[in-house]
């Protein structure tokens, strides 16, 4: 685990510094920092707003006495989105714009849902009941 910690917070910066540069070259220095200055403004702002709804959806489902477990898992996958909206770079941008986007997110949401109950019936998760 510590090795893809490692490779990620390692290759993930020198692939967006490289398409930063290539992009840069192509549009300019000026655009392409007013493109990553946008998407992060723009980023938090739609985060904001999604995570401020799925707030209320949440504290619908608590008033009614319904465990919002999806929910937290979109709250969850929306403040990751914001997260990888607000560094600089495409890549990143993208990522967070994919977490963003409802279908997506939903997609995203099954994934680790499976992902979880994989861990869970292989006892790599203990769950009390």
């Amino acid at each position: 685990m510590l090795g893809y910690l490692i490779l990620l917070f390692t290759l993930v910066p020198a692939l967006e510094l490289v398409l930063l540069i290539k992009v840069g070259s192509y549009i300019g220095l000026g655009a392409t920092i007013a493109i990553v200055i946008f998407t992060g403004i723009t980023g938090a702002y739609l985060a904001k707003l999604q995570g401020l709804l799925t707030l209320y959806r949440i504290q619908n489902d608590i008033n009614r006495g319904v465990m919002p477990t999806d929910k937290v898992l979109d709250g969850v996958i929306i403040l990751c989105s914001g997260l990888l909206l607000l560094t600089p770079g495409f890549i990143t941008d993208g990522l967070g714009f994919v977490g963003l986007i409802p279908f997506t997110r939903n997609l995203l949401k099954a994934w680790f849902k499976y992902k979880i109950e994989g861990m869970v019936n292989r006892g790599q998760v203990i769950t009390i009941r």
